[in-house]
């Protein structure tokens, strides 16, 4: 470290602070310098020429000269293999138990010396030295993954492994968690280790809070996703393919993905894009179901101060007639920022406060910070040290980095007994009035002035018995973070839905809540940052997310700050947020023209909510997210996978966000259908690009033809817009109503358009037939 780092340390963290980190920094080095010794001589391996196959339901075992390989494909087409002995559990990705293999499917010889598993939906084919390749049932080429090869300390110790594969020449990549430069992830190599990029990031940014092994893949063969169970740090670079020109031959799209030590095994779902995250749902988990109010507005600020000013806000948004769902809490709120404490002097009386704004509608939500002071008399780090529940390193001594309060310990979350003792330290939050829960810093961070800002890798983890160290542990810290939480929030409240969200997690997160963008710079770039993050996680079946509106670290322009807000609107969480030097973000602060913009957001949003209930349920139910890249109901349409500025709200609804200054028209690029304007009423027929206008009161948003919407009527109740199908067709729509914030079961009603004589004639339909619909109807579109 040289002087201008210390420096810039000092200036971050304050003098006291800053020299805390640093001293924290060199301690994590040290550690580090004894628990992890070099890996040494190492020695290459790769699969070698087949031998001998074991046949299994559903697949078997094949074995090589150096390795052997076991693939198992399920009733449903999604495929497991695994090199080594690599089985499907443990696995903190996984939901439960693994899909039962396909009785019907098993291993048999295939040509040149390989063997095969077919099945119904996808074959599986392994070569004789190694290869295994995804296959749709007419025997298309998918994916196809080389041999792979391992690097084998001679002294002992983890191997690291690569893994390279082909997709098409004409393949898409999607996903790998939350990526500012997607969605679309275009050629370079992006790093598998969750991580706090210091202040803000922008599309340039690379890693972020939430990375995840998983490949969306979309190409004119079909679509599938690749999941590799591997939690350790790693890197996947992927090059675009190229198509061959005249008598050219193609150049296929490669993965290359590089883990430093743990399993190689892989989880591949093939299908259209709503069976494949149905797979990826059946297998990693249901999304969590946020409470109602959670889909409303939300606003935030690290820096409110006082109780003072927190009704100041809330005042000035009823005053004003501006909808306010839920207003939160960041650490400021806290005494000394010490988690599950309040600042008497700041706010006598939190639980008066919350009482009082849940009156007028607005729930408080908490943030809680993994970190926990470690200071004696502290009685949170008194129970948890009593109870054994900090990461300890190598010599069994409490790992300590420094974080907000000072110097911290860090629960070991992969450890049952510390789940479920933090689960119970939210029975104080939920004493405080606070209606759910926010969780941050939880990659976990230490403040350091040198690269990663984390525990030492040597620290000491339970994992869930088996026991290891940070390296395996660091990616699913955040995400066995949120299981404690959402755990306790059911204990602790089992007649209420939990709302919980995390800026760091992994694969499967989805089974305790959602997350939000983190601390997205404020600027241009970090809008269309904020949409790419938001599709990018939804293809890796996180389905509850949003931005920070303006962005976190600076001030934004009226214009900016309108159109950020436009977009979040259309979002599943719709959150102001900043820092506590980034200004205000209340909409009244931006001038009258904003204001009345901005309230013709919020009151489409609160219009819109019987949608967003519908999406949520639908979304716990099938994994399809709310938002959805534009090429979700057409994958084969190429000029639709590389739209990147637009997108549906689930099936009836197209965005099409400003993300540029000065903009008030934008192009559009439309599927298959007809569309209309829901502005103008005017319709396009798609697919092809039109241009609309986008003036600062609103954004482009397009209904498709034939859909009935659930919205909120002028009255508050319930009712159906639908949009005139086009002659000789037909339209339809799903609605779930609201069930409270319990765990009743929702009932899905279907509904049918059709246009009979220029008349829209809409039915619920039934398993009986179909019935005249109950709520009340508004058509929109039919002039046109």
């Amino acid at each position: 470290m040289d002087g201008r780092e210390l420096v810039r340390s000092v200036r971050v963290f304050g003098s006291v602070q800053g020299l805390r980190a640093v001293r924290s920094a060199w301690r994590q080095r040290r550690t580090d310098a004894w628990g992890l010794p070099p890996r040494g001589t190492e020695r290459a391996r790769v699969p070698g020429p087949v031998g001998e196959a074991e046949p299994l339901p559903g697949g078997g075992i094949v074995r090589f000269a150096r390795s052997e390989l076991r693939i198992s494909v399920s009733a449903g087409g999604t495929v497991f293999w695994g090199w080594d002995g690599a089985e499907a559990l443990p696995s903190y990705a996984l939901a439960g138990e693994p899909p039962e293999p396909d009785p019907r499917a098993e291993l048999e010889p295939d040509t040149d010396g390989g063997w095969r598993v077919v099945s119904e939906r996808v074959t599986v084919a392994v070569s004789r030295h190694g290869a295994v390749e995804i296959r749709t049932p007419g025997g298309v080429v998918l994916r196809r993954d080389l041999p792979p090869r391992w690097w084998e300390p001679v002294s002992g110790g983890p191997a690291r492994w690569v893994q390279r594969s082909e997709v098409p020449a004409d393949a898409r990549f999607f996903g790998l968690g939350g990526r500012a430069s997607g969605p679309r992830l275009r050629d370079g190599s992006y790093r598998l280790w969750n991580t706090d990029p210091k202040g803000s990031f922008s599309p340039g940014d690379d890693p972020l809070y939430i990375t995840m092994p998983v490949q969306f893949v979309v190409s004119d063969a079909g679509t599938h996703l690749a999941f590799h169970d591997n939690s350790w740090d790693g890197r996947v670079t992927l090059t675009e393919g190229e198509e061959g020109a005249g008598s050219g031959h193609d150049r296929p799209g490669t993965s290359e993905v590089r883990m430093g030590g743990g399993p190689l095994r892989c989880w591949v779902v093939v299908g259209t894009p709503a069976r494949v995250l149905h797979g990826w749902a059946a297998l990693t988990g249901a999304p969590a179901l946020p409470p109602s109010w959670a889909l409303g507005p939300q606003h935030a600020r690290w820096g409110f101060g006082s109780e003072k000013e927190v009704r100041r806000v809330v005042d000035g948004y009823r005053e004003r007639g501006l909808p306010l769902s839920v207003l939160h809490l960041d650490i400021d709120h806290y005494d000394a920022h010490q988690v599950f404490t309040v600042d008497r002097e700041r706010f006598p009386d939190l639980p008066g406060l919350a009482g009082d704004l849940r009156e007028q509608g607005v729930r408080l939500v908490s943030i809680v910070d993994p970190a926990v002071k470690a200071e004696p008399g502290n009685p949170v780090y008194d129970s948890g040290s009593a109870a054994g529940a900090f990461v300890r390193d190598g010599r069994g001594s409490e790992v300590h980095g420094v974080v907000w309060p000072g110097e911290c310990a860090y629960p070991d979350f992969t450890d049952p007994a510390v789940r479920e003792w933090w689960g119970g330290l939210y029975e104080e939050r939920l004493a405080q009035g606070f209606s759910g829960i926010w969780h941050d810093m939880n990659e976990p961070v230490s403040f350091s002035p040198f690269g990663d800002q984390t525990l030492p890798r040597s620290s000491r983890h339970a994992l869930d018995g088996r026991g290891g160290d940070h390296r395996e542990a660091h990616n699913v810290y955040g995400l066995t973070m949120a299981r404690a939480g959402y755990e306790g929030l059911r204990r602790l409240r089992p007649d209420e839905r939990p709302f919980l969200f995390s800026r760091s997690g992994w694969a499967g997160m989805q089974r305790y809540g959602g997350t939000w963008s983190g601390d997205v710079s404020t600027g241009w770039p970090g809008l269309r940052a904020s949409l790419s993050l938001v599709l990018g996680l939804g293809l890796c079946g996180v389905p509850y997310s949003g931005p920070d509106v303006g962005g976190f670290d600076g001030s934004p322009s009226p214009e900016l700050f309108l159109r950020w807000f436009q977009l979040a609107a259309w979002l599943p969480l719709f959150r102001t947020h900043a820092a506590i030097d980034a200004g205000r973000r209340e909409p009244w602060e931006f001038g009258a023209e904003v204001l009345e913009h901005a309230r013709v957001a919020l009151v489409e949003r609160e219009r819109m909510r019987p949608y967003f209930v519908t999406l949520a349920q639908l979304a716990r139910l099938t994994g399809a997210p709310y938002v959805r890249p534009v090429w979700w109901g057409a994958p084969e349409d190429r000029a639709l996978r590389d739209c990147e500025d637009a997108f549906l709200v689930g099936d009836a609804l197209l965005v099409a966000p400003v993300l540029a200054r000065g903009a008030d028209r934008r192009a559009v690029r439309l599927p298959r259908g007809r569309w209309y304007d829901t502005a103008t009423g005017r319709a396009y027929e798609g697919p092809g690009q039109v241009l609309l206008d986008a003036p600062p009161s609103r954004i482009p948003v397009l209904a498709r033809a034939g859909a009935v919407i659930p919205v909120r009527g002028a009255d508050g109740g319930l009712e159906l817009e639908v949009w005139a199908p086009a002659a000789g067709r037909t339209g339809g729509g799903l609605v779930v109503r609201d069930t409270g914030d319990g765990w009743e079961k929702a009932e899905i009603e279907r509904y049918a358009s059709r246009l009979v004589d220029g008349r829209v004639v809409v039915e619920r339909v039934t398993d009986g037939g179909s019935e005249e619909v109950a709520l009340p109807v508004r058509v929109r579109g039919l002039a046109e």
